[in-house]
């Protein structure tokens, strides 16, 4: 039994999130995620906790983006649409 990885490099991150490469690159370089560089060519790790913060984080700030921006109900629209214009 092996333990855990404390440190991930952005293709594992990448294959986490199911997004690409550069998407993850992105999100380190601009700071939203925070990771570190080590070795002499300055490879890129996040750690593994700052990945689940930062799920954390997206959870909580698409929830706060669903509370107040709450969906029209598609059904009220579409009959409203759908009624006939009344002949006098």
């Amino acid at each position: 039994m092996t333990a855990p990885k404390r440190f991930l490099q952005l293709a594992d991150v990448a294959e986490v999130l199911n997004i690409s490469g550069s998407q993850t690159y992105a999100l380190v370089r601009s700071g939203d995620l925070p990771a570190i560089k080590v070795g002499g060519r300055g490879q890129w790790r996040v750690e593994a906790a700052e990945l689940e913060n930062f799920i954390q984080r997206m959870y909580a700030e698409t929830r706060e983006f669903v509370e107040s921006h709450p969906l029209v109900d598609r059904g009220e629209v579409a009959d409203d649409e759908a009624a006939e214009p009344e002949i006098d």
